[in-house]
């Protein structure tokens, strides 16, 4: 994967209107990112791939959207008010502050002095209401997991799920980064997909092996190279406190190997501890008979945008082709956030633009993700394609109209990733793209 560079992907991503830096027209917010008209239908396809997977598609899962903002003795029970924080130094020149675990001995801006390390809390403090005392604060998410516990008591009473179950989540978390780094790794406002997986505590293990491959199994539906994902085992004395294991599912990024999901088992932490700060008795009974207990829980964790940008680096590749060099993301179907492109071969023909029309609108009934493009000429429209991922470009041309009387109502079909072209009926095309 090393050969793919950062500046690359983030130069196309900004050209052909995948991401944006935010506020860019105001010189930029470190650690906000926005997804422009492809980077959207990107990510999108991604969420909507892991929803069904993994909460659609499953017979022991449920969803959930909590709110962002929660009561704050929620994350006072969880640990985050008083654990929820990173090392920062700050230097005595220049007064820049960065991660300790992120710099040396000497401050990389001026080579000037750090001082003493201190704990920085990164969850952002906001105010409710009009008054702006102790009472009015609270915090924005810094994890989506905190709302699907506390709202595990709702779920059972209202759903009666069997164990073992699960809820799953996707929404935005935020996070005070004290410094933001490589594109939309390591961000401020960023967007988790998560799941809380409730077991026995007899059959975590079981359970732990089967998200392991869930895990993998996703890894492979986006389009991730498997070859630049590995499996790192925390070591016990790197565990927090109330796990017992947890794996961190790593990929070879451009800038390093980081991060990219993770899968932790939990025991029965989370709950136990809601429960004794809330007075609520979070706890199931399953089986008529037995006494009433608290859950363990698995907890597989993917970020939103680390998926994104591990499919761009995976996606991301460079060739040759008819005898010149072409740069070109090659998304697989499912995720590409166009799934075809319908050209008519002119533009100034009308009989060519109709029936190109027809062809795109019959198409778009079915898969809302096709583009229209007559804008420029058609070697030009394949080098945009290609650079957008799309899979597949159809171009209706004067065959397709009957001048070849047997190649009425076909078309050219021309593949992404080898550039091959080959005549297809216009029914056959759903079946193509799809």
């Amino acid at each position: 994967m090393s050969e793919v560079s950062m500046e690359k992907i983030i130069s196309l991503c900004k050209r052909r209107g995948f991401i944006f830096q935010g506020s860019e027209i105001y010189g930029g917010l470190a650690g906000t990112w926005d997804y422009g008209p492809y980077g959207i239908e990107l990510k999108n396809n991604i969420k909507q791939l892991w929803w069904r997977m993994f909460v659609q598609d499953r017979d022991d899962m449920v969803g959930l959207d909590a709110a962002i903002l929660m009561n704050p003795r929620a994350w006072e029970a969880s640990g985050h008010v008083s654990g929820f924080s990173d090392p920062l130094v700050e230097c005595k020149k220049c007064k820049k502050r960065f991660r300790a675990d992120h710099v040396g001995d000497k401050c990389p801006e001026c080579e000037g002095e750090f001082g003493a390390v201190r704990q920085f809390n990164m969850m952002f403090k906001t105010q409710i209401g009009a008054t702006e005392d102790e009472s009015s604060v609270t915090y924005l998410r810094p994890e989506t997991a905190g709302g699907i516990f506390v709202n595990f008591k709702n779920v059972v009473d209202s759903v009666h799920p069997k164990m073992p179950f699960g809820i799953g989540q996707i929404g935005k978390a935020f996070r005070n980064e004290i410094a933001p780094r490589d594109f939309i790794f390591r961000v401020r406002e960023l967007e988790q997909m998560e799941i809380e997986y409730f077991v026995r505590a007899e059959e975590w293990e079981k359970s732990f092996e089967e998200w392991r491959q869930n895990v993998h199994a996703f890894i492979d539906a986006t389009g991730i190279k498997s070859e630049g994902v590995h499996e790192l085992d925390v070591a016990p004395e790197d565990l927090a406190h109330y796990s017992k294991r947890t794996i961190d599912f790593e990929f070879d990024f451009p800038f390093g190997r980081k991060e990219l999901f993770g899968l932790a088992y939990r025991t029965d932490f989370d709950l136990s501890a809601h429960s004794a700060a809330s007075g609520a008795k979070l706890v199931i009974q399953d089986e008529e008979g037995k006494p009433p207990f608290t859950p363990h829980v698995i907890e597989p964790s993917f970020g939103v945008d680390r998926t994104v940008l591990a499919v761009l680096a995976s996606a991301y590749t460079e060739d040759e082709l008819g005898g010149e060099p072409r740069a070109y993301l090659r998304f697989n179907k499912t995720v590409a956030p166009i799934k075809a492109a319908v050209f008519p071969l002119l533009k100034n023909k009308p009989e060519l633009v109709e029936k190109a029309r027809e062809v795109y609108l019959m198409l778009k009934k079915t898969t809302p993700q096709i583009m229209w493009d007559d804008n420029g000429n058609i070697g030009k429209r394949y080098r945009r394609q290609d650079e957008i991922g799309t899979p597949v470009c159809i171009t209706i041309d004067f065959d397709t109209l009957g001048e070849n009387p047997s190649l009425k109502d076909t078309v050219t079909v021309r593949d992404r990733d080898t550039g091959e072209q080959k005549r297809v009926a216009i029914g056959e095309l759903t079946d193509i793209i799809s």
